[in-house]
């Protein structure tokens, strides 16, 4: 059966052993683990492999197993070092991913905005823009395939990869040679309120377009103010389900922008929502 996740990062932080037994309890098996929630830096340098091992076997001993792991920071800052700085961060936590039991570091593509990597900015459309995520995304990627590790890309519309054809052209036109690269997909993300009528031409054509490279889904929802836990907006969730079962392969649906005491109802949401698309 298909995995439920959630992001470790809805939960208060505590030690390993508090978070995973907080996930368990809401019902999820697996999680995206952004290590800020048990008190360590998102891009943490300093983890070794038997902190990582440690880590993982807190999660494991509750059945939850850590999917991802969030390697986020800006890949198009327009500042040089501070690309530079966030690529060393994050090449460190690629290797540390296998420890901790992980598939998949998950990114973001970034942008020229330097307060906020998720706001957009008129120049992430620009070819400079395209070139530094490029270059970024060229120094990560040999260190996870010598990992054996997957890196999440997540169009975004504030980001760099603002759609699903953008992330398409960078799978098959400027990264053709590498398995390394993966979607981690949110129907919400390519959705917003005025567009919602539209959302089964939009999500079918993000689907077909990368069905084979898709290696996690996104579950929010969209509503007036932006976005909110799945099951209160205006996502169709019979629509996201029967899709992601014509997927190429069967990837974990995990469930993000919740608060603690609503992740039960998420987690019984999401699997009533996929078990009536696939009586």
């Amino acid at each position: 059966m298909t995995a439920f996740g959630v992001f470790a990062r809805s939960f208060p932080v505590g030690t390993a052993d508090e978070v995973a037994e907080a996930i368990a309890a809401s019902g999820f098996d697996c999680t995206q683990l952004n290590l800020s929630v048990i008190g360590r830096p998102t891009l943490d340098e300093e983890l070794d492999d038997p902190s990582a091992t440690e880590i993982r076997d807190s999660f494991s001993r509750t059945g939850v197993r850590i999917w991802g792991v969030s390697g986020t920071f800006n890949a198009a800052h327009p500042d040089p070092t501070v690309r530079a700085a966030g690529v060393r961060a994050c090449q460190a936590l690629i290797r540390r991913a296998p420890a901790l039991g992980s598939n998949a570091v998950t990114l973001c593509t970034g942008t020229r905005d330097v307060e906020n990597m998720w706001r957009s900015h008129p120049d992430n459309t620009t070819a400079e823009a395209w070139a530094d995520l490029v270059e970024v995304l060229g120094a990560l990627i040999p260190v996870a395939e010598a990992a054996g590790v997957q890196l999440g890309i997540e169009p975004e519309s504030g980001n760099v990869v603002r759609n699903a054809a953008a992330a398409h052209r960078l799978l098959t036109e400027t990264f053709p040679g590498t398995t390394a690269l993966s979607i981690v997909l949110d129907p919400a993300n390519l959705l917003s309120m005025p567009t919602l009528d539209d959302q089964e031409c939009i999500l079918g054509e993000a689907f077909e377009l990368l069905s084979d490279r898709v290696a996690c889904l996104h579950a929010k929802d969209v509503v007036r103010s932006g976005y909110s836990a799945p099951g209160v907006g205006g996502l169709d969730y019979d629509l996201v389900m029967r899709l992601h079962g014509q997927l190429a392969h069967d990837v974990p649906i995990i469930a993000q922008d919740l608060t603690a005491d609503d992740a039960g109802r998420v987690c019984r949401f999401l699997k009533d929502a996929w078990m009536k698309a696939h009586p």
